[in-house]
């Protein structure tokens, strides 16, 4: 009962609506002139559907050590070299850090942190590669990097087993054969759980097929995660990778025609059940990753639970600016609601431009994988 009180409250009192979430004191500093692109808050709100709900203000871009668009496209490839026996070797650098976010314009969260963001770096290899992690735990707790996938009992990042939790100040190498291939995720294992997760200890672990996929606009959106910013047990924000509307004021460029992919995953805390729901389109679904052949065909909304994630497959035939959201009304109202703007390949640049994006961030979001595409030419 304090968990369901406490949260319409909240909701009761205007702090999950338009005028808010941010708090009064935005509105005496004059917040809802501009956003962070020069346009008027009312043209940016005239976007923002289920009752116009949406934030106030502006993002301050000397907090976040990360932009959330960029994020759908950062893959981290490691270090490669190749091994005595010809396998792919593939290391990465992690660095467990305490560090304040900006989760919504005007609102801090002390989170816990993978290299200084949430989520973490998305790690990306091919199935069979040899990954090594370099982990030092640079905060102020005992964590652990725990992954989903298979590997030996030592590696597993969990108390007890190998190093267990690593103390601040120390280091360990965590180190296995890649397997299988999917979309999936890593987070700190050490106890109490679910603040080590609810705090920022979190990112997405993607192996590619060594046949590879078909080629397609890809994009990370893990993590369907949340923030309880009073940390009574209950989520007062929630987001797509972190920053609630983000994707909302700042839309996703996308292509007529062109296939979209997008890794989803869900690391939401205090909530048994999320969802993501497609407007105007349908979208096959591949469980995990793990499968070639879509599990779910020709669908429009998928719920997961806690760390279950997949791959959705679609394209947009008509231009547009098409909203995604969880088929929950409270968590879109409370900041996890975004849009793609489609448009003509003619306008794509311009689109870009619009979001303060660039030709890189087209190259990464249309090259991502570790393995060229081996089959026939991916239709539109």
């Amino acid at each position: 009962m304090k968990f369901n009180l406490t949260r319409r409250n909240f909701m009761r009192a205007g702090l999950g609506t338009l005028a808010g979430t941010i708090g009064a004191t935005l509105f005496g500093k004059g917040a809802m002139a501009q956003d962070g692109d020069g346009q008027d808050a009312d043209s940016v709100r005239q976007h923002m559907a289920h009752g116009s709900n949406g934030m106030v203000g502006q993002m301050n871009p000397e907090i976040n050590q990360f932009d959330t668009l960029r994020l759908l496209t950062d893959w981290d490839y490691g270090v490669e070299s190749t091994l005595e026996n010809g396998q792919t070797l593939r290391e990465y650098n992690i660095v467990a850090v305490d560090l304040d976010i900006e989760i919504a314009p005007g609102i801090t969260f002390p989170a816990w942190t993978y290299n200084g963001r949430v989520p973490g770096p998305t790690i990306r290899c091919t199935e069979g590669d040899r990954i090594r992690i370099n982990f030092h735990n640079g905060g102020t707790h005992p964590h652990t990097i725990h992954f989903h996938g298979v590997h030996p009992y030592g590696m597993d990042g969990v108390p007890g087993a190998g190093p267990g939790e690593i103390s601040p100040g120390e280091a360990f190498t965590y180190e296995f054969d890649a397997e299988p291939f999917g979309c999936h995720l890593y987070h700190c294992h050490a106890l109490p759980l679910k603040r080590h997760i609810h705090k920022g200890l979190y990112g997405a672990f993607i192996v590619d097929p060594k046949e590879g996929r078909p080629p397609a606009r890809e994009f990370m959106m893990m993590m369907m995660n949340a923030f309880d910013t009073n940390f009574d047990g209950g989520n007062e924000i929630y987001a797509v990778n972190t920053v609630g509307f983000e994707y909302a004021r700042r839309m996703i460029p996308v292509k007529v025609g062109e296939r979209v992919r997008i890794y989803l995953i869900n690391i939401t805390e205090f909530d048994a059940i999320n969802s993501f729901h497609l407007h105007a389109e349908f979208f096959d679904y591949y469980d995990h990753g793990t499968t070639l052949e879509p599990t779910l065909k020709t669908v429009d909304t998928i719920m997961q639970v806690q760390a279950q994630r997949g791959i959705l497959e679609f394209s947009y035939r008509w231009p547009g600016e098409y909203m995604f959201h969880p088929h929950i009304a409270e968590f879109a109202e409370l900041g996890w609601m975004g849009m793609f703007n489609v448009v003509e390949p003619e306008n794509f640049a311009e689109a870009l431009e619009s979001v303060g994006l660039d030709e890189e961030w087209d190259i990464l979001a249309t090259n991502g994988s570790t393995v060229p595409w081996q089959g026939e030419e991916a239709s539109s």
